[in-house]
């Protein structure tokens, strides 16, 4: 049983919890959010993580993504939550973990908390979380690229991480 608190519209905790049901997010009363953190993975190589969801997942499930994470527990602020989630989802550790956007997002009632963490481990050590990730690959910034501009790629991830993607435009 996953219970998260809720914030209002300035990212303020309300004192009110939420029990995590499949697919309740939508349920969650207007005005109110669950936090959720988004990591993008990069090797001290350069290249990103993308993993694909498992089918069974209430949201996108089967795509590939660019992006660990998942929703804060009670009482967890966004930086922990992040470590906690990377770890779970990739059984990875950051060397450091760097704020990149906090958004928010009306239909999921979702506070987001988006991060880029750079890791240095054996690329061959990620462990996929049962539930959460079926496969995973290292991609360099072309393949990157070519990814969030594909119709394979979750838009509203795009959205959160677009000043980085820019950059690495750029860099090609």
């Amino acid at each position: 049983m996953e219970i998260w608190d809720l914030y209002d519209k300035n990212g303020n905790r309300t004192g009110q919890t939420w029990e995590r049901r499949f697919g309740n997010y939508k349920q969650i009363p207007e005005g109110y959010y669950h936090m959720v953190v988004d990591i993008l993975v990069q090797h001290v190589d350069g290249t990103y993580l993308l993993t694909k969801r498992d089918m069974s997942k209430d949201v996108y499930p089967g795509y590939w993504e660019a992006s660990a994470g998942g929703s804060a527990l009670a009482g967890e602020e966004p930086l922990e939550a992040a470590k906690r989630e990377l770890f779970e989802e990739t059984g990875l550790t950051a060397l450091s973990m760097k704020p990149i956007s906090h958004t928010f997002r009306e239909p999921s009632h979702s506070m987001f908390y988006s991060f880029l963490a750079i890791v240095d481990a054996d690329k061959e050590s990620v462990v996929l979380q049962e539930g959460e990730t079926v496969d995973y690959k290292w991609v360099d910034d072309r393949e990157f690229i070519e990814y969030v501009e594909s119709d394979l790629a979750i838009k509203t991830h795009n959205d959160r991480y677009k000043e980085l993607i820019e950059q690495i435009k750029d860099r090609l």
